[in-house]
């Protein structure tokens, strides 16, 4: 139960980063806050697009999933359902994934970091572990309560 509470504050605060990223993206916000001009630079990539979507905007989509699981996952009778557990882990695989692949192209073809994308590469991978440890440690029906 506290691995899903850590979840879904974890991705309420990645829902925020991302939401920032894409209302920068898509012109609503003027200029990042970053502290080093490499966020603007890594923003306005070719690489800040899939298929012609903001991968901010992807992020957002993807936090929002996360959170909505996960809180559907506190209410009382999916507390103890394996299925919300494994999908959250699905789809937190899924997103550190993405998250790898995006830090890569900043760090091997971009050359530049933005903090915000790091913020959100540690929010994930922090889902991530949670995700996995909620697989590894959840009891099965047959195992007899300690």
């Amino acid at each position: 139960m506290i691995r899903r509470q850590a979840i879904v504050l974890l991705a309420l605060v990645g829902l925020l980063v991302a939401t920032y990223l894409w209302l920068y993206k898509i012109g609503v916000l003027g200029e990042l806050k970053c502290g080093t001009g490499s966020c603007e630079y890594v923003q306005t990539s070719p690489y800040a697009e899939v298929l012609r979507i903001p991968v901010a905007f992807i992020g957002v989509v993807g936090y929002v999933v996360l959170f909505l699981v996960g809180l559907a996952g506190l209410q009382p009778k999916f507390q103890e359902n394996r299925r919300v557990t494994t999908l959250l882990a699905v789809l937190a695989t899924v997103g550190f994934g993405f998250t790898l692949y995006l830090t890569a192209i900043e760090l091997f073809v971009l050359h530049a970091i933005c903090r915000w994308c790091v913020g959100s590469a540690v929010i994930m991978t922090a889902i991530w572990a949670l995700a996995l440890a909620g697989v590894i440690r959840a009891p099965s029906a047959a195992a007899p309560p300690h």
